[in-house]
C-alpha cells in the first residue's frame, strides 16, 4: 500500500485519502458541517467555496516528532483536532499573517485538548510545542477553495 508522508514537516502520520476515507469521511465532513461554519466565520478567506482538501492524521511521540517549528499551511483554513492520546505539553501557538508579517513578541499559546478542534487561517504562522510526556494524534484538515487559489497561490502570493 502506498505510504506519503502526511506533510513536509511531520514525518510520522498518515494521509487519510490513502486508507479510503476522503469520500465517505473527509468530503462529507467537509461539505456538510465545515463549508457552512467556515462560511460564517471566515467568508474573507474563502470559506464559503471551499471544494477540496488535504487530510492527516499526525503522531507526536518520544524518540519520534516532539514539537513543529512555526510554519504556515497549504489552505485556506485550516482544522487541527486533538485525537488523543494521554500527553502533556505540546500547546500549539499562534503569531500574524505571514502574508503580513508583525513584529510579535509573544505568541498567543492554545493548550491542545483532546477531542477539541482549533480552526484557523492557513495563512497564520503556527507551530507546537515541544510535547512533554505520552503521546498526541492529531487529525489535520487543510481546507481549500479553488476560487482563491486560482487568484492567488497562498504559498507564494503570486498569480498561478
Amino acid at each position: 500500500m502506498p505510504k506519503g508522508r502526511p506533510n513536509t514537516m511531520n514525518n510520522y502520520g498518515v494521509l487519510l485519502h490513502e486508507l479510503g476515507l476522503d469520500e465517505p469521511l473527509m468530503t462529507p465532513l467537509r461539505e456538510r458541517f465545515l463549508q457552512p461554519l467556515m462560511a460564517l466565520l471566515y467568508p474573507d478567506c474563502g470559506g464559503g467555496r471551499l471544494d477540496s482538501h488535504r487530510a492527516f492524521v499526525v503522531k507526536y511521540a518520544p524518540g519520534q516528532d516532539l514539537e513543529l517549528g512555526c510554519h504556515y499551511d497549504n489552505a485556506e483554513l485550516t482544522l487541527n483536532v486533538a485525537l488523543g492520546k494521554v500527553f502533556t505539553g505540546g500547546a500549539l501557538y499562534f503569531g500574524g499573517l505571514f502574508q503580513a508579517p508583525t513584529a510579535l513578541t509573544e505568541p498567543l499559546e492554545v493548550e491542545h485538548v483532546v477531542g477539541q478542534g482549533v480552526l484557523h487561517r492557513g495563512g497564520q504562522l503556527h507551530g507546537a510545542r515541544p510535547l512533554g510526556t505520552g503521546e498526541r494524534w492529531n487529525l489535520v484538515v487543510w481546507l481549500r477553495a479553488s476560487a482563491v487559489r486560482n487568484s492567488l497561490c497562498p504559498m507564494c502570493c503570486r498569480e498561478p
